[in-house]
């Protein structure tokens, strides 16, 4: 792994700082965005580390270390969206001393400065847009007015977090520290073997127009936000070759845990009862586990899914983030 660069505690405790127009909202949007991290990690995905079992020299306790470091700095409206991924980067790093949420960081950070672009213009208005819509519309935003050096920084974030199977391209390799200066050309080249970059070419089309959706419909079948997690994360390791298993493993052990997990997911999609399918489950953890295969990137979207839906649920609250958070948010934490 790369060396943690050196940073004073206090550039650190700024970078956690509520910036100006903080306060209630800030907290309460950290609250919110720890709160996904948290059901995350609880659910019971195949092949991650889960409150259930660990595994690739992790357990849950790193995750919610890393989600307590990350959530008030990607929550920051003082930094900008590349600063938030280095600096949460950083700060996960110096806690867990490995890389848990790089793919769950680089999707906060844009969803979150849409929120804070545009939502709390048009809460509570009885005109204003539907909440999908609402937030599809001011991520493409977001994404567009992604700078230079909000590049640099993200591409800093990844270097530093070192993520396995990076490799080398031609052009826009991680590596050159150049290469985020064009941070749009870079993840539409990078589309093709990076879901995480897939969301920020196409404005997040899996997130918003697949996780999302499908959280909500299991969360209104089951009346659980982590059981919907785990329909969520299986219907995408069911539609998607997973690109972490890609590069880490190749083509064939990718389409072989895809292949796996639409026979999952086959069980798993129409079950009465998911609390029935537990011992399966963990059956089909200990197998990948085995097999060292970590569906990543899969696991970064059901997140994303996640904080995408949540943030639609309070989209239109007549309060913003300035009043009392929805049950179904405080009831995951």
């Amino acid at each position: 792994m790369n060396p943690l660069p050196a940073s004073s505690p206090e550039s650190l405790e700024a970078s956690r700082r509520p910036g100006p127009g903080g306060g209630a909202a800030h907290a309460r949007l950290t609250r919110l965005l720890r709160a996904c991290f948290l059901c995350e990690v609880q659910a019971l995905k195949p092949g991650n580390v889960s409150r259930h079992a660990g595994g690739h020299d992790m357990e849950c306790e790193d995750f919610i270390k890393s989600a307590e470091r990350a959530a008030p700095i990607l929550c920051d409206p003082a930094l900008g969206v590349g600063q938030r991924i280095l600096e949460s980067v950083r700060a996960t790093l110096e806690a867990v001393h490995c890389n848990t949420n790089l793919g769950m960081i680089l999707l906060a950070a844009p969803l979150i400065r849409a929120w804070e672009r545009s939502a709390p213009a048009v809460a509570g208005s009885a005109e204003g847009p539907e909440p999908a819509k609402a937030l599809s519309a001011a991520l493409r935003a977001a994404l567009a007015s992604l700078t230079q050096a909000d590049g640099r920084d993200l591409f800093a974030a990844i270097r530093l977090a070192n993520p396995g199977g990076l490799g080398k391209v031609e052009k826009h390799d991680v590596q050159d520290p150049a290469s985020g200066a064009d941070l749009g050309a870079a993840m539409e080249a990078a589309q093709g073997r990076d879901l995480v970059a897939r969301q920020y070419a196409n404005g997040y089309r899996e997130v918003l127009r697949v996780g999302a959706p499908r959280l909500r419909d299991y969360e209104r079948r089951w009346n659980s936000a982590e059981w919907a997690c785990v329909a969520c994360y299986l219907g995408y390791l069911a539609e998607f070759p997973d690109t972490h298993v890609w590069r880490k493993h190749g083509a064939a052990a990718a389409a072989r845990t895809r292949a796996k997990a639409r026979a999952a997911w086959a069980r798993f999609a129409d079950c009465g009862d998911p609390e029935r399918m537990r011992d399966f489950l963990l059956t089909f953890d200990r197998e990948l586990k085995r097999d060292g295969i970590n569906p990543g990137a899969c696991a970064d979207l059901t997140f994303a899914s996640l904080l995408a839906r949540r943030l639609e649920e309070i989209w239109n609250c007549a309060e913003s983030l300035g009043g009392s958070a929805p049950k179904k948010v405080e009831k995951i934490a």
